[in-house]
C-alpha cells in the first residue's frame, strides 16, 4: 500500500486527493510556486516543498524537479490531478524510471490516447464509432481545407494533442477557414506545446455524454455510468449532471462497453473518461479519452457511492478493483457547477482580484463543495481561474436541481467577479429544467439567462437604501455629553422641516433618484411614484430587512468601489453617488485599448496605418490560458503598437493607439 504521496498540482484537486489519502492514513506531500505560498493545499498537507516560480513552466511542469522532490522525501507514488503534468507520458515514464508509483494509467495509454488523431485510428480499428474526420499526418493548410470542404461545413478544428476547449475553432464557412486554423494552432502551440490539428464534421445539436471508466492490474474493467456534459461555454463544462437525463438502459449499456472496449484497446488501468457526442437521433460517436479524473467526477461519485480517488490509489497499488459491474449501483442524481472568477456578460473574460468574502453554502449529504481557495487569498492571472466546484445530489433531477439552485444562492463571494449570479440564471432557465440539453445550450437560450434589464433590480432598490441608512446611523460619533443634540443626529434633520433627503443609487451601471422620509420606526422610501415603508437590523455584514412587510435577509459587503449586496438567485454591486458640485475634472478622454489584465501578446493581426473595419482585429492577446482579440471600435486606423508580439503586459495598460475614420459611422 502506499505510504506517501505526492500530489503534483495545486488548488482544488490537490486539497481533494489529500482528503482522501490522509483518511486511507496515507501521508501526503504538496508542491507549490511563489504564488501558492500560502495556499490552502499547502496548508492541508503533511509537508510542502516549494518548486519554483509562479509561471507554470517555472513550477509545475517542471517534471525532473518534481521527480527529484520525491525522491528526496521517500515519496512512494505522485498523483498528477488533472492538468499540469496528467496526461504527459515523459513524466510517468520518469515516475517509472525511478520506481515511484504514478497513479494514473501507463505511459503506453497516455501516449495512445496523447494524440487525438492517433486516438481516432486506434478506436476506429477496436469498432468504436466515430464522428467523420480528417486525422492525417498531412499538416498542409491545402489538405486540412479540403478536408472540410469535402465533409462540409460547418466543421471543428481541434488541437491533436488538446484538451480543455484550447486549440479548437468552429469554421462555419469557407472564407473563415484560415483565420480559424491560424488562431487554432497558435493556441495549440502556446498550450500543448504542438500545433497538430484535425478537422472533424461539426453537429449542430449534440449532447456531450462521458463514460466514467476503470480499470485494475488484473485484467478487469467496469464502467460507473454516465456523466451528462453539454452546457459548455468556449468549449469547456459549465454545469455537469449525472445521469444523463432522458437515457435508456439499452443506450447506457452500449455506451459503457463501447468506453470498455475504447480502455481494452489501450490496456487501460486506473481511472479514465472516454468522451462521447450523442446525437439527437440516439446515435454516438467516439470523441475523445482523458487519461486522468476528471474535474467533474464528484458527480459520479455522488450517484455510486464510490471515492474514485480511493479506488484510484488502491489500484495504483496493485490492489483489484473494489467492485464488479453487477455490485455497481446508481442512485439519484447530482449536478456540479464550476464557480469561476470571470465576467459572463463580457464573453467569460477571466478575472482575477482579492476574494475580500467567501461564503460558500454549508456542506451536508445533499451539498459539497471541493475548494482550493480561502477568504483573503487572491486569484492570480497565472492559473486557471476556478474558485470551487458546487456539487448537490438528492433522490431524482428535479429535487437536485432544486437543491443547485438554493446553494447558489447561498454562495456569497465578493472581490472578483464571478459567474454564480451566471449559474443560478442557467439552472433555473425552463429549458435547462426540461433537460432541453446541446452543447449549444447557452448560445440559444442566452436571453433567458442573461439579465440586463435595470428593472430587475427595482426590488432591490429599498433594501440598498435601507442598508446606506442604517449604515450611516449605525456610524453616527456620539459625544457622551451631547448625544440627544440634534447637530448629532445623521437623519436629515430640519428644524421646522420634515426630515427628507435625496439619496441617488448606482446599481450596477444604472442610477436612481430616491426621497426618503424618516419615520418614527424606519423610513419611506420614493422612487417614480412608489413608496416603500422599510425598517430593519444591521449587524456586521448581516442585514435584516423588512420592505412592505416583506422580512428578507441579506449579506452586504462594503468595498472601496461601493457595496456589494447578495440576494436570493442574484449579487449586486451599489454605491451612494454623492450630488455633483463642479468640483470633478472630466478630461473626456477616452479610455482606449487597454489590456483587460495581465498577460502576453500574441499577434499584431494589422500593420499601423493600414485602413481597417470596424469589429476587425488588431491584436490578440493570451491570458490565463485564454486568447482575447482586441477589434476596432469604427473603422479607422492603428497609428501606433505599444507592444509586440512576446511582450508581457500589466492590465490596464494602453495598448496601442487608434485613430477613427472621421467620415465613418461608429
Amino acid at each position: 500500500m502506499i505510504r506517501k504521496l505526492l500530489i503534483a498540482n495545486r488548488g482544488e484537486i490537490s486539497c481533494r486527493v489529500m482528503k482522501t489519502a490522509q483518511r486511507m492514513g496515507i501521508r501526503t506531500v504538496a508542491v507549490y510556486s511563489d504564488a501558492d505560498s500560502d495556499a490552502l493545499h499547502v496548508k492541508m498537507a503533511d509537508e510542502a516543498v516549494h518548486i519554483g516560480g509562479a509561471p507554470s513552466k517555472d513550477s509545475y511542469l517542471r517534471a525532473e524537479h518534481i521527480i527529484e522532490v520525491a525522491k528526496r522525501l521517500g515519496v512512494d507514488a505522485i498523483h498528477p490531478g488533472y492538468g499540469f503534468l496528467s496526461e504527459n507520458a515523459r513524466f510517468c515514464r520518469l515516475c517509472e524510471q525511478n520506481d515511484i508509483i504514478f497513479v494514473g494509467p501507463p505511459v503506453g495509454a497516455i501516449e495512445a490516447m496523447g494524440s487525438k488523431s492517433a486516438a481516432k485510428q486506434i478506436m476506429e480499428k477496436a469498432g468504436v464509432p466515430l464522428v467523420p474526420g480528417y486525422h492525417g499526418d498531412d499538416q498542409s493548410v491545402e489538405t486540412l481545407r479540403s478536408s472540410a470542404q469535402s465533409m462540409g461545413y460547418p466543421v471543428l478544428l481541434k488541437a491533436a494533442a488538446g484538451g480543455g476547449g484550447k486549440g479548437m475553432r468552429q469554421v462555419w464557412s469557407d472564407d473563415e477557414f484560415d483565420a480559424a486554423l491560424d488562431a487554432a494552432k497558435r493556441e495549440a502551440q502556446s498550450s500543448f506545446g504542438d500545433d497538430i490539428m484535425l478537422v472533424e464534421k461539426y453537429l449542430t445539436q449534440p449532447r456531450h455524454v462521458e463514460i466514467q471508466v476503470f480499470c485494475d492490474q488484473h485484467g478487469n474493467g467496469v464502467y460507473l455510468f454516465e456523466r451528462d456534459c453539454s452546457v459548455q461555454r468556449r468549449h469547456q463544462k459549465v454545469i455537469e449532471e449525472a445521469p444523463a437525463p432522458g437515457m435508456t438502459e439499452q443506450l447506457r449499456s452500449a455506451m459503457g462497453e463501447a468506453a470498455l472496449k475504447a480502455a481494452q484497446a489501450i490496456n487501460y488501468v486506473g481511472a479514465g473518461t472516454v468522451e462521447f457526442l450523442l446525437d439527437s437521433d440516439g446515435q454516438f460517436y467516439f470523441m475523445e479519452m482523458n487519461t486522468r479524473l476528471q474535474v467533474e467526477h464528484p458527480v459520479t461519485e455522488m450517484i455510486t457511492g464510490v471515492d474514485l480517488v480511493e479506488w484510484q490509489l488502491r489500484v495504483a497499488s496493485k490492489e483489484p478493483l473494489p467492485l464488479q459491474q453487477s455490485e455497481l449501483k446508481l442512485h439519484g442524481h447530482a449536478f456540479e457547477a464550476r464557480v469561476y472568477a470571470e465576467d459572463p456578460d463580457n464573453d467569460f473574460l477571466p478575472a482575477t482580484g482579492h476574494l475580500r468574502l467567501l461564503r460558500p453554502p454549508l456542506e451536508n449529504r445533499h451539498v459539497r463543495v471541493d475548494t482550493g481557495v480561502l477568504e483573503g487569498d487572491d486569484v492570480s492571472v497565472y492559473y486557471d481561474p476556478m474558485i470551487a466546484k458546487l456539487v448537490v445530489w438528492d433522490e431524482d433531477r428535479t429535487k437536485a436541481l432544486a437543491r443547485l439552485a438554493k446553494a447558489l444562492t447561498e454562495y456569497h463571494i465578493d472581490g472578483v467577479t464571478t459567474n454564480v449570479n451566471f449559474l443560478y440564471n442557467l439552472a433555473t432557465t425552463p429549458a435547462f429544467m426540461d433537460a432541453q440539453l446541446s452543447t449549444n445550450f447557452i448560445t440559444e437560450h442566452e436571453a433567458a439567462i442573461f439579465h440586463r434589464d435595470a428593472s430587475e433590480h427595482n426590488g432591490l432598490l429599498p433594501v440598498a437604501a435601507l442598508y446606506l441608512l442604517l449604515d450611516q446611523q449605525n456610524k453616527v460619533p456620539q459625544q457622551q455629553d451631547d448625544r440627544f443634540s440634534p447637530w448629532q443626529q445623521h437623519n436629515a434633520w430640519r428644524a421646522n422641516e420634515q426630515h427628507v433627503q435625496s439619496l441617488t443609487l448606482r446599481l450596477n451601471d444604472d442610477d436612481f433618484d430616491l426621497r426618503v422620509k424618516r419615520l418614527d420606526n424606519g423610513y419611506s422610501i420614493d422612487y417614480q411614484n412608489q413608496t416603500f415603508v422599510c425598517h430593519g437590523e444591521l449587524s456586521g455584514n448581516s442585514l435584516i430587512a423588512n420592505v412592505d412587510g416583506h422580512r428578507s435577509e441579506f449579506v452586504v459587503v462594503e468595498h472601496e468601489s461601493g457595496h456589494s449586496l447578495f440576494a436570493p438567485g442574484e449579487a449586486l454591486r451599489f454605491t451612494r453617488v454623492m450630488p455633483d458640485l463642479g468640483l470633478d475634472d472630466d478630461t473626456g478622454h477616452d479610455a482606449g485599448f487597454t489590456a483587460p489584465m495581465n498577460g502576453t501578446v500574441v499577434a499584431l493581426a494589422v500593420e499601423p496605418g493600414q485602413m481597417v473595419d470596424k469589429d476587425q482585429t488588431l491584436m490578440i492577446m493570451e491570458a490565463m490560458k485564454m486568447e482575447h482579440a482586441l477589434k476596432a471600435p469604427s473603422r479607422g486606423k492603428v497609428t501606433e503598437f505599444f507592444y509586440q508580439p512576446g511582450d508581457l503586459v500589466d492590465g490596464g495598460a494602453e495598448l496601442l493607439a487608434f485613430e477613427a475614420d472621421q467620415g465613418a459611422s461608429s
